[in-house]
C-alpha cells in the first residue's frame, strides 16, 4: 500500500467535511427566523375616532350592573340562577350612536357622541311580568337610564317572548327527568336502558303554536359525542309557560310514529304490548360513526401560509388598517361581527356591513322536526362565538382577537380568540395578461386580500362569518355552514323529508337564510339606486343592409321607490344593481358600488303561513329601503317565541316611499337548500356550502384602484426577469427563505364554559 494514502484520505475527508460545513451553514443562514420589516403607520386619530363604535369593556359592563343592580328598586338574580319567575339582566351590550351624530363627530370635528349601554332585562318578579330595554350611560361612570322598549317597538314586550335562558333549558331538563320520565320507568328502562345520564335533549323553537305560548318539542337522543345524529324516537312536548315551575306539564308524548297524551299512557300502552318497539343500538360514548376523531393516522403536514416579513395590516383597539382599507369592527351579542366606516383610499364606502340573521326551517315526519324555525339571532349568533383554533379555523399566524361580551350573568365573560384576522393569498392572480402578439410582455397581480372571521357555533352549526377586503376596492361577505346536520328518528314515510344516513337517523332536508345589512355611503351619504343589464335588439349591418345582426344593448333603470328595489327570492333581478353616488367618474359615469349576490337558497315559508311575517326578510334576495334609525335591524330576537306577533316586521319597511338621493340600506339575504346525504356524517363540510356577496366598484375610480398595488409584477421580453429591480417574485430566495416564527399552540375552548 502507498504510504502517502492514508494521508491523502484523511486531507480528503477534511475538504468534505469543510464543504459540508459551509453548505449547513449557508442553509442555516438562508432559514433563518422570519423578521418583520413593515411597519404600518395609523394615524392617532382614526383609531380614536373607530372607539365611537367599540364593544363594551369588562369595567364599563360591571360599572352599568351596578348601576341597574342600586337604581331599579328590584332585586335582580343572576340569570345563571334565575328561574322565569325571578328579575334579572340577561344581556348588555354596546349603544351605539345615531348615525348624525357619528358623522358629525368623524366627518366634521363634532363632539363626540356620549358612549352608552344597551341592557336587556326580564321582569319576571312583577304583577305584570315584562322585558325591558334600557339605554344607560354616560360611560364609564352611569348617571342615568331610560327606557326606550316602548320607543323602539311601538309597545311593550310580552313575557311570553323573552329569549330562553341557559337555565331555563337546565330547568326544563330536570324536568323531563325527574318528572316525565318518572312516569314512565319501565319503558325507559327496557327500551333505552336509561340510567339518568345516558339521554340528551335538543330543544325546537318556536316555543309553541299560537302567540302566548311556551310549548316545547324536546327530541331525545343518546348522550355520546355527536348526539345530533342519535335520535332514539321519542319526543316529548313540554308546556312550561307558567311561571311557577312546579306547574310544568307535558302535553303530548311521540314515540316512533305514534302520539300519546302524555308518558303515563305511553307506560301503559307498552307494558300492555301496544306499541311497536324500534330497538336502537347502544353507541359508545365516542358516538362511533358520528365522531370526528380523525379515521386516519397523521402523515405529511399540510401546506401552510406565513408572512415572511411580518403582517401587512395593523390593528389598534378596534380600528385595522390594510393597505388603501380601513375599518372599525366590533361583536354584537345577538347579531355577531360587524363593521363599521369602512374606507378605501380614504374615502368611506360603507358606514354599516353587519350580520343580521340566520334562519333554518326544517322539515319531518317527527312533530319536533316539522315544527322547528331556528332564529339564530335569538339565541344569539354573537354570543355563541367558538374559541378559534390555530391553524384550522384559521391561518396559523392569524392575529386572534378576544372579546368580552356580558350575556346571561351578572359578570362579564372573556371569549379568548373569538375571531381572526389575516391577511391570505388566494393562491391565483387578481388579473393577468400575457401577451404573445405585437410586444411580448406578461402582467399580473397576485390575489391577496385581508379577512376577517368569526365562527359560531349554535347547537349543531358551525356558521363560518367571513368579511374579505380585496385590492381591487371590492369587499366579499361570505358564510360557509358546517357542523352536525339536525337529524330525526327515521320511521315511516320518513324519506319523503329527507335522506336516511343511518340505521335510525333521517337527514331532515332544511333551508338556510342568511340576512346581511349593507349601509353603503357612496361618494356621501346621499345616494341612488340604479340597475344596468342588458337586452338584445335586431339591427341591419349598416355595411350591408341585406344582413341582420343580433347585438346586445345596455338597459338602464333608476329604481325610485322601495317597492321597485324589493326583489322577490327567485324572481329575476337586474345583473348590475348599485348605489350611484352623485358625482362622476372622469369619464362622465355616476360613481357607484354594484350589489352581486352568491345564492341558491330554498324556497321561503309561504306568505300565508300565520309565522311568515316575523321572517319576512327573507321574502327578497335584495331590498333596499331608506335608511331609518328606527329601523336598525331586520329583525328581532323576540320574533323566535312569538312570531305570529312579530316584534319587528321587515315588511313593513317596504311603504314605497322615494329612494333617489336619500340616505339607502340594502337589505341582502342569501341562502342554500340542504338536503342531507350520506357524505354529511359525520359532519357537513363548507364545500358547496357558501353563500353571500360582493360588494364591487362601478364606475366608482377611473381606472382599477389595484394598478397601484406594490404587488404587480411586470415584465417584457427584452428585461431581465430574473433581476430583483425587474420582477420582485425573483427576489423570493432572498425575501422569503425564512422559518415562520410560529408560537406555541393554545386552546382555551374548553375553559369557563
Amino acid at each position: 500500500m502507498n504510504p502517502k494514502l492514508p494521508y491523502v484520505l484523511l486531507v480528503g475527508a477534511a475538504v468534505i467535511i469543510f464543504v459540508l460545513s459551509c453548505m449547513l451553514l449557508s442553509r442555516g443562514k438562508q432559514s433563518s427566523s422570519c423578521e418583520s420589516q413593515l411597519h404600518v403607520v395609523e394615524k392617532a386619530r382614526s383609531t380614536s375616532q373607530s372607539l365611537v363604535f367599540a364593544d363594551l369593556t369588562p369595567e364599563e359592563m360591571v360599572q352599568v350592573v351596578r348601576y341597574l343592580q342600586g337604581h331599579l328598586g328590584v332585586q335582580l338574580v343572576d340569570a345563571s340562577r334565575a328561574k322565569p319567575s325571578d328579575s334579572c339582566i340577561a344581556s348588555i351590550d354596546v349603544q351605539v350612536p345615531a348615525k348624525a351624530e357619528v358623522l358629525q363627530f368623524l366627518d366634521e370635528g363634532g363632539a363626540r357622541p356620549p358612549r352608552e349601554a344597551l341592557a336587556v332585562l326580564y321582569f319576571g318578579n312583577q304583577p305584570d311580568p315584562n322585558v325591558t330595554e334600557y339605554v344607560v350611560g354616560p360611560l364609564p361612570t352611569p348617571a342615568y337610564h331610560r327606557d326606550v322598549t316602548v320607543q323602539k317597538y311601538r309597545g311593550k314586550l310580552p313575557y311570553h317572548r323573552r329569549p330562553m335562558l341557559g337555565s331555563e333549558y337546565q330547568q326544563v331538563g330536570v324536568f323531563i327527568k325527574t318528572m316525565a320520565f318518572a312516569a314512565a320507568p319501565t319503558f325507559l328502562k327496557e327500551v333505552f336502558v336509561y340510567d339518568g345520564t345516558n339521554m340528551a335533549f335538543q330543544t325546537t323553537a318556536p316555543h309553541g303554536f299560537q302567540s302566548g305560548d311556551r310549548k316545547s318539542w324536546f327530541i331525545v337522543f343518546q348522550n355520546v359525542s355527536g348526539f345530533f345524529l342519535h335520535p332514539v324516537g321519542l319526543e316529548v312536548l313540554v308546556d312550561h309557560s307558567s311561571l311557577n315551575i312546579s306547574r310544568w306539564a307535558v302535553s303530548k308524548v311521540f314515540y316512533n310514529g305514534p302520539y300519546y297524551r302524555d308518558m303515563v299512557q305511553l307506560e301503559s300502552a307498552y307494558v300492555q304490548g301496544r306499541i311497536r318497539v324500534e330497538k336502537v343500538r347502544k353507541a359508545p360514548r365516542d358516538g362511533d360513526f358520528s365522531s370526528m376523531k380523525p379515521r386516519a393516522p397523521s402523515a405529511i403536514l399540510f401546506p401552510l401560509q406565513y408572512e415572511p416579513q411580518g403582517p401587512r395590516y395593523s390593528i389598534r383597539s378596534n380600528h385595522v388598517l390594510f393597505q388603501a382599507w380601513s375599518f372599525a369592527f366590533g361583536m354584537s351579542v345577538n347579531t355577531g361581527l360587524r363593521l363599521f366606516d369602512i374606507r378605501h383610499k380614504g374615502e368611506r364606502v360603507a358606514y354599516e356591513i353587519s350580520i343580521q340573521e340566520a334562519l333554518s326551517v326544517y322539515g319531518s315526519n317527527c312533530p319536533g322536526g316539522m315544527s322547528t324555525r331556528y332564529m339564530d339571532g335569538s339565541f344569539g349568533i354573537g354570543r355563541y362565538t367558538s374559541p378559534l383554533v390555530q391553524g384550522v379555523d384559521c391561518p396559523y399566524s392569524a392575529t386572534y382577537i378576544d372579546t368580552h361580551s356580558l350575556s346571561e350573568t351578572l359578570s362579564p365573560s372573556k371569549r379568548k380568540a373569538s375571531f381572526c384576522i389575516f391577511e391570505q393569498n388566494l393562491g391565483s392572480p387578481l388579473r393577468r395578461h400575457y401577451s404573445n402578439l405585437q410586444s411580448l410582455y406578461y402582467g399580473g397581480l397576485v390575489n391577496s386580500a385581508l379577512v376577517v372571521r368569526s365562527i359560531t357555533t349554535v347547537g349543531n352549526y358551525d356558521y363560518v362569518w367571513d368579511f374579505i377586503f380585496y385590492q381591487s376596492g371590492a369587499i366579499e361577505g361570505k358564510v360557509q355552514a358546517t357542523g352536525y346536520v339536525s337529524s330525526s328518528f327515521f320511521h315511516g314515510d320518513g324519506l319523503r323529508y329527507g335522506n336516511r344516513v343511518w340505521e335510525h337517523t333521517l337527514g331532515t332536508v332544511h333551508t338556510h337564510s342568511i340576512n346581511y345589512k349593507v349601509d353603503l355611503d357612496v361618494g356621501g351619504v346621499k345616494n341612488s339606486l340604479v340597475a344596468h343589464d342588458m337586452a338584445f335588439e335586431m339591427t341591419r349591418a349598416p355595411w350591408n343592409p341585406e344582413q341582420q345582426i343580433e347585438r346586445p344593448r345596455l338597459t338602464k333603470k333608476v329604481l325610485d321607490t322601495e317597492d321597485q328595489a324589493a326583489f322577490r327570492l327567485q324572481s329575476k333581478m337586474p345583473r348590475y344593481i348599485y348605489f350611484a353616488a352623485n358625482g362622476k367618474n372622469k369619464w362622465g359615469h355616476q360613481r357607484g358600488y354594484r350589489i352581486q349576490i352568491t345564492s341558491f337558497a330554498g324556497d321561503h315559508v309561504p306568505e300565508a303561513s300565520s309565522m311568515e311575517r316575523a321572517i319576512s326578510w327573507a321574502r327578497y334576495q335584495l331590498a333596499v329601503t331608506r335608511r331609518k334609525e328606527d329601523e336598525p335591524t331586520s329583525t328581532s330576537i323576540y320574533n323566535q317565541n312569538d312570531p305570529w306577533t312579530p316584534t319587528v316586521a321587515f315588511a313593513d319597511f317596504i311603504n314605497n316611499e322615494t329612494i333617489t338621493n336619500e340616505d339607502l340600506v340594502a337589505w341582502i339575504t342569501a341562502g342554500f337548500l340542504h338536503i342531507p346525504h350520506s357524505e354529511d356524517i359525520p359532519n357537513t363540510v363548507t364545500v358547496g356550502n357558501s353563500v353571500g356577496f360582493l360588494l364591487r366598484p362601478y364606475n366608482y375610480y377611473d381606472l382599477d384602484p389595484s394598478i397601484y398595488s406594490h404587488d404587480g409584477v411586470f415584465f417584457t421580453s427584452e428585461q431581465d426577469f430574473t433581476a430583483c429591480e425587474i420582477n420582485p417574485i425573483a427576489c423570493l430566495p432572498k425575501t422569503a427563505s425564512c422559518l415562520p416564527n410560529f408560537l406555541p399552540f393554545t386552546y382555551d375552548g374548553f375553559q369557563n364554559m
